[in-house]
């Protein structure tokens, strides 16, 4: 697998990416959307409320927890998660700024 580069690029920029690549799941948008719906930790109810297998979910949730847009907290044998509002914030700001930028009326393409 070749390098990314990512060095090279701004640590905003950087978080953006990383948060796009979050979003860049369907499934991922729907355990947001329930995360957020529910306003509070869930464990197992995520796999019941998808069609997905428990390893799907698992893996979705990883990449979410990796971008930093939902935090987990152990109980026992399982994990609830949330939405980490801290996280959440930053990025409707990043992501705000970015798709606010005004795009020029020079025509191209």
């Amino acid at each position: 697998m070749g390098l990314t580069k990512s060095a090279e690029f701004s640590a905003k920029d950087n978080k953006i990416a990383a948060y796009a690549k979050a979003l860049a799941h369907p499934a991922r948008v729907a355990i947001l959307r329930l995360l957020l719906k529910k306003q509070s930790c869930i464990c197992g109810d995520i796999v019941e409320e998808l069609p997905l297998s428990q390893s799907t979910v698992s893996q979705h949730l990883r990449e979410l927890k990796e971008a930093g847009l939902i935090k987990g907290d152990v109980e026992g044998v399982k994990v609830c998660y949330c939405i980490d509002e801290k996280e959440w914030e930053q990025a409707k700001q990043q992501l705000e700024a970015l798709l606010n930028t005004p795009v020029s009326k020079i025509k191209c393409c």
